[in-house]
């Protein structure tokens, strides 16, 4: 995901941050859609409308996160987006030790971050947008899991949301463009650039979200936000060696904090997660 996200920080030189977000939106629709090949009843009906919910939701994060980090380093943008599934795993936690790994995980998140207002307060508003973004997409990602058809319903999701931001496209070459208009969508044209928002989607949204589809059908919320405390973690290291994003001694601290918690929320088991109903006659193929 995050080697993913520092190629996208290279081509924020040619198109505003929303318009590369938009394009690995499509990228992964593309590649999703090709592989998947999700049957009629995926497009219609409530099935639709709760995919489509969730791809909306998944690319207004994206979106936000990478206003973020085109103006914020990588791993103090990731560290506040994750106050979203941290607050989700302390409302779904029922145990004291969950509490814990929550406070332990916030407390080594708040490290990492190091924010500070008077640098870039657009970015740690952006920031928090996508928090609020990556906790719905927690729920609405685990309603989707546990339909029982997590990946058909992410491709049809990314196509849904693709299409309602395609708008963003407009906003064209380079993060400050003076206006919004057709005549930015020029860099589009570059082949080049198209091949890499199709290896953006795969990188950052096709291989990530698939896991977190296998993943979210097999723990609970609590313990799947928890463990994406390995995140801020992550992005902090790919900042480092990919994009020289040199971490202090706080947010070296704050990662071993992170992973600490984890540790901790991941030796309980969640509840087991319900199976699908069966499909009624009429739902079923044939």
């Amino acid at each position: 995901m995050y080697l993913g996200a520092a190629l996208a920080v290279g081509l924020f030189d040619r198109l505003a941050p929303s318009a590369v977000a938009e394009l690995r939106l499509v990228g992964a629709a593309i590649v999703l859609l090709a592989w998947r090949r999700p049957g009629r009843r995926a497009w219609s009906g409530v099935r639709l409308v709760r995919a489509g919910c969730f791809g909306l939701a998944t690319a207004l994060m994206n979106v936000a996160y990478y206003e973020a980090i085109a103006r914020l380093p990588l791993g103090t943008a990731v560290a506040i987006e994750f106050t979203g599934p941290v607050l989700v795993a302390a409302v779904a936690s029922r145990r004291p030790r969950d509490w814990g790994a929550v406070l332990l995980a916030a407390l080594g998140v708040a490290m990492i971050a190091d924010v500070r207002w008077s640098g870039s307060p657009a970015g740690v508003l952006w920031a928090l947008g996508a928090a609020a973004m990556w906790a719905a997409y927690v729920l609405l990602g685990k309603r989707v899991a546990n339909a029982g058809s997590g990946i058909d319903d992410l491709a049809t999701g990314f196509a849904v949301a693709a299409v309602l931001l395609s708008p963003l496209l407009l906003l064209g070459a380079g993060p400050q463009a003076p206006a919004v208009g057709f005549a930015n969508l020029a860099p589009l044209a570059d082949p080049v650039l198209l091949a890499l928002s199709v290896g953006l989607g795969v990188l950052s949204s096709v291989i990530p979200y698939v896991l977190d589809q296998v993943v979210l059908r097999r723990v609970g919320q609590a313990r799947f936000a928890v463990l994406l405390a390995l995140l801020p973690a992550a992005a902090t290291l790919v900042g480092l060696v990919v994009l020289a994003q040199l971490p202090g001694l706080a947010e070296a601290a704050g990662i071993v904090l992170v992973i600490g918690a984890v540790l901790l929320r991941s030796r309980d088991g969640d509840e087991p997660v319900p199976e699908p109903a069966a499909p009624a006659a009429a739902d079923r193929p044939g």
